[in-house]
């Protein structure tokens, strides 16, 4: 059994029901098997040379013809050879093609794929085919704002941007009906199923989050639209996300989640220092001996200290002439 980087690559998939593997669910419909490939073409001077030359030399004989009739030597051979060659002329046009910068030409000759043409410039190539303009630029799409649930089941607004490309050109114009189309849907299909797989945020630890692992999460992106895309002969990129919030529905609850959060991290943070100026304040006592403390007083004292450096307002001190046991 063959395999491919640790992945068994046995033709049936028990899973599929013995159906060989990666064909469509259901219906096994003949699916467009084609890639790209170079088209013949030639310098389009010699096209265009040859229309012109034809087309002078036709016009050249019809005018001879012309006179000879009238002086009645003849010209009937003059006159069809001058129209077959006014007729041919019409071939070398239908050769000729002009491809611009950042542009292909997919040649097709009566429903046959012949080939593409990618480099830039006037060619030839073979006469009476049909020549479609496939762009190869970089193209951005961006996807709509979302509505999706996060695995925790909150409702999330996101949205992404889509950088894609064109790699082969047969593919994006035999294999689907719209290939640009085709990149909006399946780039939104991907980004529904990539949010639904992470929580917004407050996740496990090791756990990747919407809003904390934006790039693992662009990146994850890229490699599901590009999978979903490959079949029309697109590749992707670069991915981004563009927008991302929870749902209007509970975008206040959320809020005060993390402010209730951010308060208590805040007073986590008092507490700690709190503590650790009340344990300095007494070992510097001791260490200096400037009063002796039993445990009740410490304890006082520590009481009276976490009062004064955990409260949110102002203390009012108060002295106190007495002594602690009357």
């Amino acid at each position: 059994m063959a395999t491919l980087n640790g992945v068994s690559a046995d033709p049936t998939d028990e899973s599929s029901g013995g159906q060989p593997a990666g064909h469509p669910v259901g219906l096994q419909g003949a699916r467009v098997d084609i890639s790209e490939r170079e088209a013949w073409y030639a310098n389009g001077a010699v096209g265009v040379l040859l229309t012109f030359g034809l087309l002078l030399g036709g016009t050249v004989a019809m005018i001879m013809a012309g006179i000879q009739l009238e002086n009645g030597t003849g010209g009937q051979a003059l006159m069809i050879a001058g129209l077959v060659a006014l007729l041919v002329s019409t071939v070398p046009a239908t050769m000729l093609t002009i491809v611009q910068p950042g542009e292909t030409r997919v040649v097709t000759f009566f429903g046959n794929y012949v080939g593409t043409i990618r480099k830039a410039g006037l060619h030839a190539t073979v006469p009476f085919t049909a020549k479609r303009k496939v762009s190869v630029r970089v193209h951005n799409f961006e996807t709509n704002e979302l509505k999706v649930n996060d695995s925790d089941g909150n409702p999330v607004n996101i949205a992404a941007i889509v950088v894609w490309q064109v790699a082969d050109t047969a593919k994006s114009v035999f294999a689907v009906e719209d290939y640009q189309a085709f990149v909006s849907v399946q780039s939104e299909a991907g980004l529904r199923h990539v949010a639904s797989g992470h929580p917004y945020d407050n996740a496990a630890p090791g756990e990747e989050t919407l809003r904390g692992s934006t790039e693992l999460v662009a990146d994850e992106l890229a490699h599901e639209v590009a999978d979903r895309i490959a079949i029309a002969g697109l590749e992707v990129i670069e991915t981004r996300i563009s927008a991302l919030a929870y749902a209007p529905e509970i975008a206040q609850a959320m809020l005060q989640r993390q402010q209730a959060s951010a308060v208590i991290a805040a007073r986590e943070k008092i507490v700690e220092g709190a503590v650790t100026m009340v344990q300095n304040a007494l070992d510097r006592l001791e260490v200096d001996a400037i009063v002796h403390l039993d445990d009740e007083r410490k304890a006082a004292m520590v009481s009276n200290l976490l009062v004064v450096l955990c409260s949110d307002s102002r203390v009012s001190p108060v002295v106190n002439t007495g002594s602690l046991y009357t």
